[in-house]
This record gives C-alpha cells, sequence and structure tokens, in this order.
C-alpha cells in the first residue's frame, strides 16, 4: 500500500538535544489523530463574516458545530479501520472536535506511521520520546487525516509569568502592587461578577492548592468561585510545592479570574505539557458541552519556530471553531520581548497568541493613585527582567481587522504588516508592578503576560454576564472601536516601539472596561 507523507509532520531533532537511549518497543502510549473538518468550503464562508465582524455573523452552538463541520462518519471509519488493521486501539472519539484518540505499543505505533522514537535529552527540556522527519499515512487517510500528535512528546510550550524579583534594579522605578480588584477598578472595569458564565483556563502543568484560593478569595472580601479541575489526557490539578514553578501559573491565573468574576465558574484544564496535550485542553474546553466556558485564558506558549506545520494547523483549526461558537480566546504574547526568547538573533511571535482567532494579550507596566491609572508604558525590565512579547506572524496572513496597519521599530520608521500583528491589547504584567497573588502558601507578587489573558478574559466574563450572550469572536469589533482602550505611546519590546494606535508591543492598549463593553 503506497503510504504519503502528512504534510507539516516534519520534526528537526531540537537544538542542543542528544539522542540517550532507543524506545521500549513494548510500552504503551496515545497519539491524538486530528481530522478533516466536513465542508469546509461553507465553513470558510461563515468565519469569513465572523472574522469581519459582520451583522449577520451569528456563531454556531456546539451542537450546530458538531452537525455540520464535524468528522465526517465514514471519515472516522476509515480511520478506526486503519487502527483495527495495525492493532491500534480506539481510547476516545469526538466529531465535534474531530479528534480521535488512539492507544497502542511504541512498536505498533512505529510500524503504523512509518517512525523511528528514540529518547532525547536536553538541557532545559529534560528526557522526552523524539522522532526527526515526517509521519506516514495510507492512501484511504491521505487528505483525510491533518494532524497526529504525541508520538513526540517533548515539553512545547512555557508558562509566561514572572515572579517579582528580591531584588529591584537600581535604575527602576518605585516598585508597587496591585490586587486584581484595584487593577479592575484602575482599569474601569464595568460592574458585574461574571454570574452565568464559566471562564476557562488552560494549564501545562502545576496545580492549585484550595486552602490558597479560599484564604486569598476571603483576604479581598469576595466569595470563593466555584472551580473545577477537569483532567485531560494524563494531566490533572497536582500542585508541586514550588511557587516558581507551574503552581504559580495555574494559581495566578485562577486568582485573578476568580477574583473578578466570583460568581463565574472557572474551569481549570490541566493536561502534559506537549504539543498533543496543549491542543487537545484547548479542544476539550471549547467542545465543552458541560461546563462550556464561554472564554478562554491561555497563559502558555512558544515561538512559531519551535511548533511543527501540522500542531499550528490543528491547534489554529481548535481555535478557529472557538470564534466559530462565540467562545472568546485570551492568550498571553510572551515575556522576552521581540525575539520570544527563541535564541537565535531574529524576532519571532508566541503562538498560540498569533493565531488570528485569539485576543493576543500584551504587558504593561502601570502606575497609579486611588482608583486612577496615571501613567502607563510598555513592560520591558530588560533582558533579566522580561518584556512584552509582539511582533509579526511569520505563519498567518494579515487579518481583515489589521488591514492598513503597521509596525514602528525602535529606530523608528514604519513598516506595513507583513503577516498578522501582536498583541491585540494590554495590560499591567511588569512583576514590579505586578499582582498580589498566593501561591503555596507564600504571598507574593508575580507579572507577566499570563496575568493579562486572565485579566481581559475576567473582563470578558463581566460582560457576557451582564449582556446575557457571549460577545464572542471580540477582535474586529475592538479594531473598529476607537478609544476603547487606553493608547499606550511611550516604551519599546527590543525592535519594536510603541506609538499613537496599535503598535506591536501593546497593541490597541490596555482596557477601558466601560468602553470595551460599550464596544461589544
Amino acid at each position: 500500500m503506497t503510504k504519503h507523507p502528512l504534510p507539516g509532520s516534519e520534526r528537526q531533532v531540537a537544538a542542543g538535544s542528544k539522542v540517550v537511549a532507543q524506545c521500549d518497543p513494548s510500552e504503551t502510549i496515545q497519539v491524538v489523530v486530528v481530522l478533516r473538518r466536513k465542508d469546509e468550503q461553507q465553513f470558510t464562508q461563515l468565519m469569513k463574516k465572523i472574522e469581519a465582524g459582520a451583522p449577520d455573523a451569528k456563531p454556531l452552538s456546539r451542537d450546530e458545530l458538531e452537525q455540520r463541520f464535524g468528522a465526517a462518519a465514514e471519515d472516522v471509519a476509515k480511520l478506526k479501520a486503519f487502527a483495527s488493521q495495525h492493532g491500534l486501539a480506539v481510547v476516545r472519539e469526538d466529531a465535534s472536535a474531530r479528534t480521535v484518540v488512539l492507544s497502542a505499543t511504541i512498536a505498533q505505533f512505529q510500524a503504523a506511521f512509518d517512525v523511528k522514537l528514540q529518547h532525547y535529552e536536553h538541557h532545559s527540556m529534560g528526557r522526552f520520546r523524539g522522532r526527526t522527519g515526517a509521519i506516514s499515512v495510507p492512501d484511504d487517510l491521505h487528505g483525510v487525516v491533518t494532524a497526529v500528535l504525541g508520538l513526540d512528546n517533548r515539553p512545547q510550550a512555557r508558562p509566561h509569568f514572572r515572579i517579582r524579583p528580591p531584588f529591584v534594579p537600581a535604575k527602576a522605578r518605585q516598585a508597587a502592587s496591585f490586587t486584581p480588584l484595584q487593577l479592575a477598578s484602575m482599569y474601569q472595569f464595568p460592574q458585574g461578577d461574571g454570574s452565568g458564565q464559566c471562564i476557562g483556563i488552560i494549564e501545562l502543568g502545576g496545580g492549585y492548592r484550595t486552602a490558597d484560593l479560599t484564604s486569598y478569595f476571603s483576604s479581598l472580601g469576595v466569595g470563593s468561585p466555584k472551580v473545577l479541575a477537569v483532567g485531560v489526557d494524563q494531566g490533572g490539578n497536582h500542585p508541586t510545592g514550588d511557587p516558581n514553578g507551574p503552581d504559580g501559573e495555574v494559581t495566578l491565573d485562577v486568582e485573578i479570574a476568580g477574583a473578578i468574576a466570583p460568581a463565574a465558574t472557572i474551569a481549570v484544564y490541566f493536561t502534559t505539557n506537549s504539543d498533543a496535550g496543549f491542543i487537545d485542553a484547548v479542544s476539550r474546553a471549547v467542545h465543552d458541552t458541560k461546563n462550556k466556558p464561554s472564554v478562554i485564558s491561555i497563559s502558555w506558549g512558544a515561538p512559531e519556530s519551535v511548533w511543527t506545520s501540522q500542531s499550528m494547523t490543528a491547534f489554529n483549526d481548535v481555535l478557529q471553531s472557538a470564534a466559530a461558537i462565540g467562545v472568546t480566546v485570551c492568550a498571553a504574547s510572551g515575556d522576552s520581548g521581540s525575539t520570544d526568547g527563541a535564541g537565535d538573533g531574529s524576532d519571532h511571535v508566541d503562538f498560540p497568541a498569533s493565531s488570528p482567532y485569539v485576543l493576543a494579550c500584551g504587558g504593561t507596566s502601570v502606575q497609579g493613585s486611588g482608583q486612577k491609572v496615571t501613567h502607563e508604558v510598555v513592560w520591558n525590565d530588560g533582558a533579566d527582567g522580561g518584556s512584552t512579547g509582539g511582533g509579526v506572524s511569520g505563519a498567518f496572513p494579515v487579518p481583515a481587522w489589521q488591514e492598513g496597519l503597521s509596525t514602528k521599530g525602535t529606530q523608528g520608521g514604519k513598516t506595513a504588516l507583513t503577516g498578522r500583528g501582536v498583541p491585540d491589547v494590554a495590560g499591567d504584567a511588569s512583576p514590579l508592578t505586578g499582582y498580589d497573588v498566593l501561591v503555596d502558601g507564600n504571598n507574593t507578587v508575580v507579572g507577566g503576560t499570563s496575568a493579562v489573558a486572565p485579566l481581559w478574559a475576567a473582563l470578558i466574563a463581566r460582560i457576557n454576564g451582564a449582556k446575557g450572550t457571549p460577545v464572542g469572536f471580540v477582535n474586529p469589533k475592538l479594531y473598529k472601536a476607537a478609544g476603547a482602550c487606553n493608547d499606550i505611546t511611550q516604551g519599546n519590546n527590543g525592535s519594536y516601539a510603541a506609538t499613537t494606535g496599535w503598535d506591536a508591543c501593546t497593541g490597541l492598549g490596555s482596557p477601558n472596561g466601560v468602553k470595551v463593553a460599550a464596544a461589544l
């Protein structure tokens, strides 16, 4: 039987890694297979309306999405026949998400997809299972299967949070910190508590301690929101006890979202840190018919350059589905400036923030007095202190709502966008003006663009609760609403400078919550 390379599945050896062992052929692993969408042409037409912000662009229900644009029954049957032929067990199938999870030994997967799996060691990623080259599929699955994820389980993303260091650089401004409620007031968030809403939060490790949450919300004088841990694949709520690790990210996200929208349900989708886990967790949140999140917050990501094409396409498809059903997705733009920490001397943007179907959230440094912002600039605390991610995508074209925009370079001069510009909006992110949180029993101050994603998600939850209907894919409306955001015109993130209007440091600016609500 003729086999075909799966487009975009090519993997390279991770720079700095080396093979340390062969995989045990009898070890059982799980793999996620993504299938094509039925009626792609009709879906494309629907998305063009949604992306343009057309008045008649009505979001689909989750049931409608599955019926009209899920996986075709015949495609699922073809994959299951292939699985049976190669001894691969079907663990779970989801027509709406267009995924089938398979379980088998490494030897069986190697034979089925023509790959060789080996154990690699890397100085920062540790030990992981990897592969090189392309994945192959047979004739009858060529064009049917769009991604095969999980054969390689190298860590895919990093959390975008920064704990305030124990010292303050000599040249730094006076350090300050704020509770989420203080920032909501300073940003003039509309009244509300997110009643009737569910905020989905994606986490690739760590966990929260219920005692921390109870104590924290009590200290703010707000009721504790209902927080649910949703395990995806092998993920779960597993706090490590180290606030400097993923616990810091998880707790920061939950405490910011829960403080601002305490009547909302907070569903935390825990998964493993791999491309398969990350994509599967976001897909589970988008297609969750039980908790039905109306807004999702993502504080993890990685430079576009470290993603395979098949992974980015599969992930972007999930985010596109979110836009189609009216779920807002807020994603942190990164904490390493215009290079996104790639280390190759070039500028990069962070994915999934670079997807045109998310609200990409950049960072600022804030000074305030009482309930007002008195000064706000681009977050840039230097190479060691972090700075907001932002720039131009090399993977996604300029979306309709960014046409005609340009970036301003730090050295001056403007350049028309050649790809999707990042970020869309911003908010307080500097650890030196960060958020008061309680993590693993420790009171600390945390910043990073990972704080901005749940900040905006909680704002959206308040707006959704007040409106009674989700605002959905907000980007087209925000770009049309001059003045809904506080324009940030000072500072830079390395290669890009702030300027009047949209820029590649803080996007449209930080929120004026009441004006954002009116625009949506």
